[in-house]
Protein backbone atom coordinates (compact mmCIF):
# COMPACT_ATOMS: atom_id res chain seq x y z
CA UNK A 1 0.00 0.00 0.00
CA UNK A 2 2.68 2.43 0.16
CA UNK A 3 3.85 2.72 -3.33
CA UNK A 4 -0.20 3.56 -3.82
CA UNK A 5 -0.18 7.13 -2.70
CA UNK A 6 3.53 8.29 -5.15
CA UNK A 7 1.85 6.34 -8.26
CA UNK A 8 -1.15 8.37 -7.96
CA UNK A 9 0.50 11.47 -7.53
CA UNK A 10 3.18 10.59 -10.18
CA UNK A 11 0.35 10.00 -12.33
CA UNK A 12 -1.33 13.56 -11.54
CA UNK A 13 1.88 15.17 -12.21
CA UNK A 14 2.43 13.81 -15.41
CA UNK A 15 -0.73 15.09 -16.35
CA UNK A 16 -0.31 18.69 -14.44
CA UNK A 17 3.22 19.11 -15.21
CA UNK A 18 4.14 18.95 -11.57
CA UNK A 19 7.77 18.78 -10.72
CA UNK A 20 9.71 15.85 -7.84
CA UNK A 21 9.00 19.55 -5.28
CA UNK A 22 5.49 19.62 -5.55
CA UNK A 23 5.30 15.28 -5.59
CA UNK A 24 7.31 16.02 -2.09
CA UNK A 25 4.87 18.41 -0.84
CA UNK A 26 1.67 16.52 -1.98
CA UNK A 27 2.35 13.39 -0.02
CA UNK A 28 1.64 13.52 3.34
CA UNK A 29 4.93 12.06 5.30
CA UNK A 30 2.94 10.91 8.37
CA UNK A 31 0.61 8.53 6.26
CA UNK A 32 1.95 6.22 4.21
CA UNK A 33 -0.39 3.52 4.50
CA UNK A 34 -3.58 4.51 3.26
CA UNK A 35 -4.76 5.71 0.27
CA UNK A 36 -4.59 9.57 -0.71
CA UNK A 37 -6.64 11.34 1.53
CA UNK A 38 -9.55 14.17 0.38
CA UNK A 39 -6.80 16.11 2.16
CA UNK A 40 -4.03 14.85 -0.07
CA UNK A 41 -6.22 15.25 -3.55
CA UNK A 42 -7.42 18.97 -2.95
CA UNK A 43 -3.87 19.68 -2.02
CA UNK A 44 -2.65 18.12 -5.70
CA UNK A 45 -5.39 19.85 -7.57
CA UNK A 46 -4.63 23.12 -5.74
CA UNK A 47 -0.84 22.65 -7.20
CA UNK A 48 -2.09 21.62 -10.32
CA UNK A 49 -4.26 25.33 -10.35
CA UNK A 50 -1.38 27.27 -8.85
CA UNK A 51 0.79 25.89 -11.94
CA UNK A 52 -1.83 27.07 -14.46
CA UNK A 53 -1.83 30.03 -12.69
CA UNK A 54 1.55 30.45 -13.33
CA UNK A 55 1.50 29.81 -16.83
CA UNK A 56 -0.94 32.04 -17.73
CA UNK A 57 0.51 35.02 -15.50
CA UNK A 58 3.95 34.24 -17.74
CA UNK A 59 1.92 34.42 -21.08
CA UNK A 60 0.25 37.90 -19.62
CA UNK A 61 3.96 38.78 -18.91
CA UNK A 62 5.01 38.18 -22.84
CA UNK A 63 1.87 40.13 -23.53
CA UNK A 64 2.53 42.87 -21.28
CA UNK A 65 6.02 43.40 -22.69
CA UNK A 66 5.11 43.27 -26.07
CA UNK A 67 2.78 46.05 -25.47
CA UNK A 68 5.34 48.54 -23.95
CA UNK A 69 7.28 47.83 -27.24
CA UNK A 70 4.19 48.74 -29.32
CA UNK A 71 4.07 51.62 -27.05
CA UNK A 72 7.35 52.84 -27.42
CA UNK A 73 7.61 51.97 -31.02
CA UNK A 74 4.56 54.30 -31.92
CA UNK A 75 6.07 57.24 -29.60
CA UNK A 76 9.48 56.57 -31.80
CA UNK A 77 7.79 56.81 -35.22
CA UNK A 78 5.73 60.06 -33.80
CA UNK A 79 8.44 61.80 -33.02
CA UNK A 80 10.17 61.07 -36.21
CA UNK A 81 7.43 61.62 -38.34
CA UNK A 82 7.40 65.23 -36.34
CA UNK A 83 11.14 65.62 -37.20
CA UNK A 84 9.80 65.24 -40.86
CA UNK A 85 7.34 67.30 -40.48
CA UNK A 86 9.77 70.40 -38.42
CA UNK A 87 12.64 69.88 -41.20
CA UNK A 88 9.44 70.29 -43.70
CA UNK A 89 8.44 73.07 -42.96
CA UNK A 90 12.49 74.26 -42.26
CA UNK A 91 12.86 73.99 -45.76
CA UNK A 92 9.64 75.86 -46.94
CA UNK A 93 10.74 78.91 -44.61
CA UNK A 94 14.48 78.97 -46.22
CA UNK A 95 12.70 78.85 -49.63
CA UNK A 96 10.49 81.65 -48.76
CA UNK A 97 13.35 83.66 -47.12
CA UNK A 98 15.50 82.96 -50.73
CA UNK A 99 12.63 84.26 -52.64
CA UNK A 100 12.25 87.02 -50.41
CA UNK A 101 15.93 88.19 -50.33
CA UNK A 102 15.60 87.80 -54.01
CA UNK A 103 12.94 90.42 -54.39
CA UNK A 104 14.55 92.32 -52.14
CA UNK A 105 17.46 92.62 -53.91
CA UNK A 106 15.64 93.55 -57.27
CA UNK A 107 13.71 96.31 -55.33
CA UNK A 108 17.21 97.64 -53.74
CA UNK A 109 19.02 97.38 -57.88
CA UNK A 110 15.39 99.22 -59.28
CA UNK A 111 15.80 101.88 -55.76
CA UNK A 112 19.59 102.75 -56.99
CA UNK A 113 18.93 102.91 -60.28
CA UNK A 114 15.67 105.49 -59.83
CA UNK A 115 18.18 107.48 -57.51
CA UNK A 116 21.14 107.28 -60.17
CA UNK A 117 18.10 108.76 -62.39
CA UNK A 118 16.64 111.69 -60.28
CA UNK A 119 20.30 112.74 -59.16
CA UNK A 120 21.10 113.01 -62.85
CA UNK A 121 18.31 115.08 -63.21
CA UNK A 122 18.92 117.21 -61.02
CA UNK A 123 22.52 117.96 -61.72
CA UNK A 124 21.17 118.64 -65.39
CA UNK A 125 18.56 121.12 -64.41
CA UNK A 126 20.74 122.63 -62.54
CA UNK A 127 23.05 123.07 -65.86
CA UNK A 128 20.51 124.64 -68.11
CA UNK A 129 19.15 126.69 -65.82
CA UNK A 130 22.08 129.30 -66.45
CA UNK A 131 20.12 131.40 -69.26
CA UNK A 132 18.39 134.64 -70.04
CA UNK A 133 17.93 136.92 -67.34
CA UNK A 134 14.05 138.90 -67.42
CA UNK A 135 16.26 142.06 -67.69
CA UNK A 136 18.02 140.55 -70.83
CA UNK A 137 14.39 139.57 -72.35
CA UNK A 138 13.56 143.10 -72.12
CA UNK A 139 16.75 144.59 -73.33
CA UNK A 140 17.57 142.39 -76.17
CA UNK A 141 15.74 141.66 -79.67
CA UNK A 142 13.38 138.70 -78.74
CA UNK A 143 14.12 138.35 -75.66
CA UNK A 144 10.74 138.11 -74.03
CA UNK A 145 10.03 135.01 -75.98
CA UNK A 146 12.95 133.56 -75.58
CA UNK A 147 12.72 133.98 -71.84
CA UNK A 148 8.70 132.65 -72.22
CA UNK A 149 10.22 129.42 -73.95
CA UNK A 150 12.76 128.63 -71.72
CA UNK A 151 10.07 128.76 -68.50
CA UNK A 152 8.17 126.35 -70.43
CA UNK A 153 11.01 124.43 -70.86
CA UNK A 154 12.02 124.87 -66.85
CA UNK A 155 8.57 123.85 -65.72
CA UNK A 156 8.35 120.82 -68.12
CA UNK A 157 12.01 119.43 -66.44
CA UNK A 158 10.63 120.44 -63.13
CA UNK A 159 7.70 118.33 -63.90
CA UNK A 160 9.68 115.56 -65.18
CA UNK A 161 12.06 115.84 -62.33
CA UNK A 162 9.27 115.46 -59.81
CA UNK A 163 7.67 112.61 -61.92
CA UNK A 164 11.13 110.98 -61.38
CA UNK A 165 11.09 111.62 -57.79
CA UNK A 166 8.15 110.02 -56.71
CA UNK A 167 9.08 107.22 -58.97
CA UNK A 168 12.34 107.10 -56.34
CA UNK A 169 9.90 107.08 -53.50
CA UNK A 170 7.99 104.31 -54.82
CA UNK A 171 11.10 102.48 -55.24
CA UNK A 172 12.45 102.98 -52.01
CA UNK A 173 9.11 102.16 -50.45
CA UNK A 174 9.04 99.02 -51.91
CA UNK A 175 12.82 98.74 -51.24
CA UNK A 176 12.00 98.94 -47.54
CA UNK A 177 9.04 96.78 -47.24
CA UNK A 178 11.12 94.26 -49.10
CA UNK A 179 14.10 94.79 -46.93
CA UNK A 180 11.37 93.40 -44.24
CA UNK A 181 9.86 90.68 -45.58
CA UNK A 182 13.53 89.19 -46.62
CA UNK A 183 14.30 89.81 -42.41
CA UNK A 184 10.77 88.46 -41.47
CA UNK A 185 11.08 85.47 -43.86
CA UNK A 186 14.81 85.02 -42.51
CA UNK A 187 13.68 84.85 -38.61
CA UNK A 188 11.34 82.52 -39.59
CA UNK A 189 13.38 79.96 -41.52
CA UNK A 190 16.36 80.70 -38.72
CA UNK A 191 13.38 79.89 -35.67
CA UNK A 192 11.95 76.80 -38.11
CA UNK A 193 15.65 75.37 -38.37
CA UNK A 194 15.80 75.48 -34.57
CA UNK A 195 12.74 73.82 -34.07
CA UNK A 196 13.69 71.01 -36.84
CA UNK A 197 17.02 70.44 -34.82
CA UNK A 198 15.17 70.27 -31.43
CA UNK A 199 13.07 67.73 -32.85
CA UNK A 200 15.61 65.66 -34.72
CA UNK A 201 16.94 65.43 -30.70
CA UNK A 202 13.77 64.15 -29.57
CA UNK A 203 13.63 61.73 -32.48
CA UNK A 204 17.04 60.57 -31.61
CA UNK A 205 15.98 60.17 -27.95
CA UNK A 206 13.14 58.69 -28.68
CA UNK A 207 14.52 56.10 -31.33
CA UNK A 208 17.06 54.97 -28.86
CA UNK A 209 14.58 54.50 -25.99
CA UNK A 210 12.51 52.30 -28.42
CA UNK A 211 15.91 50.60 -28.89
CA UNK A 212 16.52 49.75 -25.46
CA UNK A 213 12.60 48.75 -24.88
CA UNK A 214 13.00 45.88 -27.73
CA UNK A 215 16.49 44.64 -26.12
CA UNK A 216 14.57 44.78 -22.57
CA UNK A 217 11.27 43.57 -24.51
CA UNK A 218 13.51 40.90 -26.16
CA UNK A 219 15.94 39.40 -23.21
CA UNK A 220 12.79 39.70 -21.16
CA UNK A 221 10.90 36.96 -23.47
CA UNK A 222 14.05 34.54 -23.65
CA UNK A 223 13.34 34.61 -19.93
CA UNK A 224 9.89 34.20 -19.79
CA UNK A 225 9.88 31.19 -21.98
CA UNK A 226 12.37 29.57 -20.34
CA UNK A 227 10.24 30.15 -17.38
CA UNK A 228 7.22 28.63 -19.35
CA UNK A 229 9.48 25.98 -20.77
CA UNK A 230 9.82 24.64 -17.01
CA UNK A 231 6.53 25.30 -15.86
CA UNK A 232 5.11 22.91 -18.72
CA UNK A 233 7.81 20.81 -18.43
CA UNK A 234 9.35 20.96 -22.19
CA UNK A 235 12.06 22.16 -24.02
CA UNK A 236 12.45 25.94 -24.17
CA UNK A 237 12.54 25.73 -28.04
CA UNK A 238 8.93 23.77 -28.39
CA UNK A 239 7.65 26.17 -25.62
CA UNK A 240 8.91 29.11 -27.77
CA UNK A 241 7.41 27.30 -31.31
CA UNK A 242 4.16 27.07 -28.68
CA UNK A 243 4.43 30.52 -27.97
CA UNK A 244 4.79 31.92 -31.71
CA UNK A 245 1.62 29.60 -32.63
CA UNK A 246 -0.38 31.47 -30.07
CA UNK A 247 1.13 35.14 -31.03
CA UNK A 248 0.15 34.54 -34.45
CA UNK A 249 -3.15 33.02 -33.44
CA UNK A 250 -3.47 36.22 -31.83
CA UNK A 251 -2.58 38.71 -34.40
CA UNK A 252 -4.85 36.32 -37.09
CA UNK A 253 -7.60 37.38 -34.98
CA UNK A 254 -6.68 40.87 -34.68
CA UNK A 255 -6.89 41.45 -38.22
CA UNK A 256 -9.79 39.76 -38.67
CA UNK A 257 -11.37 42.05 -36.53
CA UNK A 258 -9.59 45.01 -37.67
CA UNK A 259 -10.66 44.42 -41.00
CA UNK A 260 -14.58 43.59 -40.06
CA UNK A 261 -14.17 46.46 -38.04
CA UNK A 262 -13.08 48.79 -41.26
CA UNK A 263 -15.82 47.19 -43.54
CA UNK A 264 -18.82 47.96 -41.07
CA UNK A 265 -17.07 51.59 -41.03
CA UNK A 266 -17.52 51.40 -44.84
CA UNK A 267 -21.16 50.35 -45.01
CA UNK A 268 -22.19 52.65 -42.54
CA UNK A 269 -20.37 55.28 -44.35
CA UNK A 270 -21.82 54.61 -48.04
CA UNK A 271 -25.10 54.05 -46.12
CA UNK A 272 -25.45 57.28 -44.88
CA UNK A 273 -23.85 58.79 -48.02
CA UNK A 274 -27.04 57.09 -49.85
CA UNK A 275 -29.56 58.23 -47.61
CA UNK A 276 -28.15 61.64 -48.27
CA UNK A 277 -27.96 61.09 -51.73
CA UNK A 278 -31.62 60.21 -51.94
CA UNK A 279 -32.93 62.86 -49.37
CA UNK A 280 -31.42 65.68 -52.27
CA UNK A 281 -32.69 63.45 -54.99
CA UNK A 282 -36.05 63.18 -53.11
CA UNK A 283 -36.22 66.93 -52.79
CA UNK A 284 -35.29 67.65 -56.02
CA UNK A 285 -38.19 65.42 -57.68
CA UNK A 286 -40.25 67.14 -55.08
CA UNK A 287 -39.51 70.59 -56.41
CA UNK A 288 -39.64 68.78 -59.99
CA UNK A 289 -42.94 68.03 -59.28
CA UNK A 290 -44.21 71.41 -58.06
CA UNK A 291 -42.96 73.06 -60.86
CA UNK A 292 -44.49 70.29 -63.29
CA UNK A 293 -47.96 71.12 -61.67
CA UNK A 294 -47.62 74.87 -61.67
CA UNK A 295 -47.23 74.50 -65.56
CA UNK A 296 -50.17 71.62 -66.39
CA UNK A 297 -52.02 74.70 -64.50
CA UNK A 298 -51.32 76.75 -67.19
CA UNK A 299 -52.16 74.59 -70.04
CA UNK A 300 -55.69 73.63 -71.66
CA UNK A 301 -53.69 70.06 -71.90
CA UNK A 302 -52.58 68.36 -69.19
CA UNK A 303 -49.79 65.44 -69.13
CA UNK A 304 -50.99 62.14 -67.99
CA UNK A 305 -48.59 61.61 -65.07
CA UNK A 306 -45.97 62.61 -63.48
CA UNK A 307 -43.10 60.48 -65.62
CA UNK A 308 -44.25 61.80 -68.64
CA UNK A 309 -43.99 65.34 -67.41
CA UNK A 310 -40.63 64.22 -66.27
CA UNK A 311 -39.61 62.85 -70.09
CA UNK A 312 -40.86 66.05 -71.75
CA UNK A 313 -38.31 67.87 -69.74
CA UNK A 314 -35.54 65.78 -70.25
CA UNK A 315 -35.56 64.99 -65.95
CA UNK A 316 -35.05 61.66 -65.10
CA UNK A 317 -36.99 60.12 -61.82
CA UNK A 318 -34.70 60.09 -58.33
CA UNK A 319 -33.43 56.69 -58.15
CA UNK A 320 -34.25 54.80 -54.77
CA UNK A 321 -31.06 54.90 -52.35
CA UNK A 322 -28.92 51.82 -52.17
CA UNK A 323 -29.07 49.68 -49.32
CA UNK A 324 -26.69 48.01 -46.99
CA UNK A 325 -25.94 44.93 -48.93
CA UNK A 326 -24.62 47.24 -51.78
CA UNK A 327 -22.11 48.52 -49.48
CA UNK A 328 -18.61 47.94 -50.72
CA UNK A 329 -16.12 46.63 -49.00
CA UNK A 330 -12.86 48.45 -47.87
CA UNK A 331 -10.68 46.86 -49.80
CA UNK A 332 -10.94 45.19 -53.35
CA UNK A 333 -10.91 41.95 -54.32
CA UNK A 334 -8.55 39.39 -54.51
CA UNK A 335 -8.86 39.67 -58.43
CA UNK A 336 -7.98 43.88 -58.60
CA UNK A 337 -6.25 44.08 -61.62
CA UNK A 338 -2.30 44.47 -62.42
CA UNK A 339 -1.43 47.98 -61.76
CA UNK A 340 0.50 49.74 -64.50
CA UNK A 341 2.23 53.04 -65.47
CA UNK A 342 3.58 55.33 -62.78
CA UNK A 343 1.48 52.94 -60.18
CA UNK A 344 3.17 49.93 -61.12
CA UNK A 345 6.62 51.56 -60.63
CA UNK A 346 5.99 52.94 -57.55
CA UNK A 347 5.26 49.73 -55.91
CA UNK A 348 8.14 48.08 -58.20
CA UNK A 349 10.46 50.20 -56.35
CA UNK A 350 8.56 49.81 -52.86
CA UNK A 351 9.12 45.74 -53.03
CA UNK A 352 13.25 46.01 -54.22
CA UNK A 353 13.24 47.57 -50.78
CA UNK A 354 11.99 45.12 -48.40
CA UNK A 355 14.00 43.58 -46.09
CA UNK A 356 16.17 46.76 -45.41
CA UNK A 357 16.42 48.42 -42.53
CA UNK A 358 13.80 51.45 -40.91
CA UNK A 359 15.89 54.46 -39.61
CA UNK A 360 13.92 57.44 -38.58
CA UNK A 361 14.46 60.28 -41.37
CA UNK A 362 16.06 58.17 -43.98
CA UNK A 363 14.89 58.33 -47.32
CA UNK A 364 17.47 55.66 -49.01
CA UNK A 365 19.14 54.40 -50.42
CA UNK A 366 19.73 51.45 -48.00
CA UNK A 367 17.60 52.34 -45.06
CA UNK A 368 14.14 54.16 -44.80
CA UNK A 369 11.12 55.52 -42.49
CA UNK A 370 7.56 55.18 -43.27
CA UNK A 371 7.75 58.50 -45.29
CA UNK A 372 10.58 58.03 -47.04
CA UNK A 373 9.94 55.06 -48.66
CA UNK A 374 6.55 56.11 -50.09
CA UNK A 375 8.17 59.47 -51.12
CA UNK A 376 10.82 57.71 -53.13
CA UNK A 377 8.59 54.99 -54.62
CA UNK A 378 6.26 57.77 -55.96
CA UNK A 379 9.08 59.73 -57.21
CA UNK A 380 10.04 56.23 -59.10
CA UNK A 381 6.41 57.10 -60.04
CA UNK A 382 6.53 60.01 -61.75
CA UNK A 383 4.84 62.23 -58.54
CA UNK A 384 6.69 64.45 -56.14
CA UNK A 385 5.85 64.17 -52.79
CA UNK A 386 7.17 65.19 -49.62
CA UNK A 387 8.80 62.74 -46.85
CA UNK A 388 6.74 64.10 -44.20
CA UNK A 389 3.32 61.47 -44.10
CA UNK A 390 0.90 64.41 -43.08
CA UNK A 391 2.20 66.73 -46.04
CA UNK A 392 1.60 63.39 -48.12
CA UNK A 393 -1.78 63.68 -47.13
CA UNK A 394 -2.58 67.15 -47.35
CA UNK A 395 -0.81 66.75 -50.79
CA UNK A 396 -3.07 63.94 -52.14
CA UNK A 397 -6.63 63.24 -53.12
CA UNK A 398 -8.60 61.78 -49.85
CA UNK A 399 -10.36 59.04 -50.53
CA UNK A 400 -12.63 56.36 -48.39
CA UNK A 401 -11.19 52.50 -48.37
CA UNK A 402 -13.89 51.30 -50.73
CA UNK A 403 -12.19 53.37 -53.02
CA UNK A 404 -8.66 51.93 -52.41
CA UNK A 405 -6.36 50.75 -55.32
CA UNK A 406 -3.09 49.51 -55.55
CA UNK A 407 -0.64 52.40 -55.51
CA UNK A 408 -2.63 54.78 -52.79
CA UNK A 409 -1.47 55.64 -49.62
CA UNK A 410 -2.64 54.41 -46.36
CA UNK A 411 -2.51 56.28 -43.21
CA UNK A 412 -2.54 55.87 -38.92
CA UNK A 413 -3.40 58.74 -36.86
CA UNK A 414 -4.15 59.14 -33.27
CA UNK A 415 -7.36 61.22 -34.00
CA UNK A 416 -9.85 61.65 -36.78
CA UNK A 417 -7.72 65.08 -37.44
CA UNK A 418 -5.11 65.00 -40.14
CA UNK A 419 -2.46 66.54 -38.38
CA UNK A 420 -2.44 63.68 -36.12
CA UNK A 421 -1.21 61.08 -39.01
CA UNK A 422 1.96 59.77 -37.63
CA UNK A 423 2.91 56.72 -40.16
CA UNK A 424 1.93 56.07 -43.78
CA UNK A 425 2.01 52.61 -45.96
CA UNK A 426 1.96 51.89 -49.76
CA UNK A 427 -1.11 49.93 -50.48
CA UNK A 428 -0.14 47.31 -53.15
CA UNK A 429 -3.74 45.46 -53.46
CA UNK A 430 -5.56 42.30 -51.70
CA UNK A 431 -5.32 44.01 -48.54
CA UNK A 432 -1.67 44.14 -48.78
CA UNK A 433 0.90 47.12 -47.76
CA UNK A 434 4.67 47.73 -48.18
CA UNK A 435 5.44 49.59 -45.23
CA UNK A 436 9.15 50.80 -43.23
CA UNK A 437 7.63 49.87 -39.93
CA UNK A 438 9.34 50.95 -36.81
CA UNK A 439 13.08 50.54 -35.62
CA UNK A 440 14.68 46.88 -35.94
CA UNK A 441 11.95 45.87 -38.24
CA UNK A 442 12.64 46.20 -41.47
CA UNK A 443 10.74 47.41 -44.77
CA UNK A 444 8.39 44.31 -45.32
CA UNK A 445 4.78 43.95 -47.24
CA UNK A 446 2.36 42.54 -45.05
CA UNK A 447 -1.32 43.10 -43.94
CA UNK A 448 -2.69 46.17 -43.77
CA UNK A 449 -4.37 45.52 -40.59
CA UNK A 450 -1.41 43.76 -39.13
CA UNK A 451 -1.64 46.92 -36.41
CA UNK A 452 -5.06 48.56 -36.88
CA UNK A 453 -7.27 49.81 -39.86
CA UNK A 454 -5.71 52.91 -41.01
CA UNK A 455 -8.18 55.75 -40.36
CA UNK A 456 -6.98 58.05 -43.42
CA UNK A 457 -6.43 57.11 -46.93
CA UNK A 458 -5.07 59.07 -50.12
CA UNK A 459 -4.54 59.01 -54.02
CA UNK A 460 -1.16 60.97 -55.31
Amino acid sequence: MRSSVPAVLLAVSLLSGLTATDLAHAEDPGDHGTVPSKKDVDNARRAVADKATDVAGVRRAMAAAQARLETASIAAEQAAEAYNGARWRAERARAEARAARRVQRSATADLEKQRQAYAGSLVSGYSSGQGLSAVAGLVQPGGIDEVQRRSSTVASAQSALDAKFQRYQASKTLADVAEDQASAAEKKAVAAERTARSKREAARQAANAAAAQARSVAAERTRLLRQLAHLQHISVALATRRQDALEEQRQEKAEAAAAAAAQAAAQKAAHEAAQKSGQKSGQKSAQQSGQQAGQQHHTTAPDHDAGDAASSSGQAPAAPPADDAGAPAPTPPASAPAPSGGVGAAIAFARQQIGEPYVWGAAGPDSWDCSGLTMRAWEAGGIALPHYSVAQYEESTPISPADLRPGDLLFWGTSNSPSSIHHVALYVGDGQMIEAPRTGVPVREISMYAWEAPNFYARP
